[in-house]
């Protein structure tokens, strides 16, 4: 067996660590709520399927097609950000059960609209980004609830799971629609839709997770979401990760946008033809998925994304000159291969490199660089097809596909070192005999340290300014004493007492290490002053 790669987030797990595949399904709560994101898979496939299909009955012009899925991806971009701070200060469960039934809903007003007779081109793409509102706010709370689930070393296994669970619906919901729409109509598969919605609702009700408020009280919707930003924008890490799942979604998307053409062209296409493909598609990822973690131990990150960026883009220009289902169908269970395997690897790489405090706000933005990418990607490369053909456009996003991805790994490389994002209570946060209502909060901490040092202490600081405004600080400032050379001063600014008391419970083992580095550098007799004001210009006059 080859040794593991040193950028594996597998590599020297915990003793005694079962790393087995379906090591997950051992605990009795993710295999009920694996059971429900499966039904949620299923209904979002079925209604995928059966709108792009109607799509085509309405209109055959390439853009409205792929507008679809464009459609269906864009909610994603627009709200996952509020969804993942909703998911991160709300109660987790009552929220999922929330986004389960606005998903019913909107199957049953399409199911009506059809059964009417009164769909449109415009109407239904109204209805399939109502339907994307309901994928974009039940997302980031199952991917927060993963990691509650199951212990951190068989986190990627559980993910590895959910993506079967993805794919196994990615075959079942196009089997059923399909079947459904060419022996009684679309209108029964929004129906069913909602009836599996519904089902999946009385799942999590069963669920018997215990919310506890937090002492502090909830976080400000606002306030939550610019936290959230700050900590992606202060990590290179995901930062790079962001940057390789829309960069693969841009161009794979191309594939299924465009995929109802596709189908048509074949000889002797139609829409059992539409549903082979998708179940192939399906097929080859759920295979994929039981090679994962041999993958992960013989490869870093990186390289495992460029292998599934060149077998995607070679299914994709095989797909693009198939004369028929023979030879389409395996380039489907292809590209569902190097699929799982992309979109596996830096699902992983995201999670370990986020905190549970801002967990669904990190996945939130992850899911939004995945659907904003599918919806311009859909949008692009359908006009493309529009304005060239459907083979031209597919072998375009194949070629930059690679191409850009290529260009990823070697502007910004993976780091193979991490941080330990573990919790630390290591600081006790501090008490105030007045705590002030209203008012932006000012800490200051004074450093003495040997002048010919400065400029080591001026880099390390620039790692406690990441941290300083990962955890939330509104400002941070080193300020260097004109007078004396080896007086120091840091400055954070937090936006109220609470919000200053919330970054004491954010300090993971990282923070620490970095603390004690700080304090080398202290040559005072006594430890670093620090000092805590009140800015009252900021306080609003009664």
């Amino acid at each position: 067996m080859p040794e593991p790669h040193p950028d594996s987030p597998l590599r020297a797990p915990a003793h005694g660590a079962d790393l087995s595949p379906l090591a997950p399904f051992r605990l009795p709560v993710f295999r009920m709520l694996w059971i429900t994101w499966l039904m949620a898979n299923i209904s979002m496939w079925m209604n995928d399927v059966a709108a792009a299909w109607m799509m085509t009955s309405l209109t055959a012009t390439p853009i409205w097609v792929a507008l679809v899925q464009t459609a269906s991806t864009l909610p994603v971009f627009l709200l996952g950000l509020p969804s993942g701070a909703l998911a991160d200060i709300l109660d987790r469960k009552r929220y999922f059960l929330v986004t389960q039934l606005w998903v019913a809903v909107v199957a049953l007003l399409l199911s009506a609209v059809i059964f009417l007779g009164a769909v449109s081109p415009p109407l239904l793409l109204a209805l399939t980004f109502a339907n994307g509102i309901g994928l974009a706010m039940r997302w980031p709370v199952f991917a927060a609830i993963v990691p509650e689930l199951v212990p951190r070393p068989q986190l990627p296994a559980a993910l590895a799971l959910n993506g079967v669970s993805m794919n196994a619906s990615r075959i079942i919901g196009p089997l059923v629609a399909g079947a459904l729409i060419a022996g009684a109509g679309s209108a029964w598969v929004f129906l069913l839709n909602a009836l599996l919605s519904m089902g999946a609702a009385v799942i999590i009700l069963r669920w018997k997770r215990v919310h506890t408020p937090h002492p502090l009280g909830r976080e400000r919707l606002g306030g939550a979401m610019r936290v959230g930003l700050q900590f992606v924008g202060q990590s290179r890490h995901l930062q790079g990760v962001l940057l390789r799942i829309s960069l693969f979604f841009l161009h794979s998307t191309a594939l299924l946008a465009l995929l109802p053409l596709v189908a048509r062209s074949l000889r002797g296409g139609g829409a059992g033809t539409f549903t082979l493909l998708l179940a192939s598609m399906g097929a080859g990822a759920i295979v994929a998925t039981m090679f994962l973690p041999q993958l992960r131990r013989t490869y870093g990150r990186d390289a495992l994304v460029l292998r599934g960026s060149l077998l995607q883009s070679a299914a994709m220009v095989a797909v693009a000159f198939a004369p028929d289902a023979w030879v389409a169908v395996p380039a489907m269970f292809a590209a569902g291969m190097a699929w799982i395997t992309t979109a596996n690897t830096l699902s992983v790489s995201a999670q370990m490199g986020l905190p549970d405090w801002v967990r669904a706000r990190g996945m939130s933005m992850y899911q939004m660089a995945i659907m904003g990418a599918s919806a311009l990607g859909a949008a692009l490369w359908g006009q493309v097809a529009t304005l060239a053909s459907v083979p031209l456009a597919l072998c375009v996003a194949a070629a930059t596909g690679v191409i850009s991805i290529v260009a990823t790994n070697r502007w910004m490389p993976h780091q193979a070192i991490e941080e330990d994002l573990t919790p630390a209570r290591y600081f006790q946060p501090p008490e105030a005999d007045e705590p002030p209502a209203t008012g932006h909060v000012m800490v200051t901490i004074e450093y003495r340290i040997d002048p010919a040092r400065a400029d080591e202490f001026r880099a390390l600081m620039q790692e406690s300014r990441r941290s300083r405004l990962s955890h939330g600080a509104l400002s941070w400032e080193l300020l260097r004493d004109l007078g004396e050379p080896g007086r120091f001063v840091e400055q954070i600014v937090d936006p109220s007492w609470t919000d200053h008391l919330r970054r004491f419970e954010r300090i993971t083992a990282a923070d620490a290490a970095l603390r004690e580095r700080k304090l080398a550098f202290h040559i005072g007799e006594s430890p670093p002053v620090v000092t805590r004001s009140v800015m009252e210009s900021t306080v609003r006059d009664e």
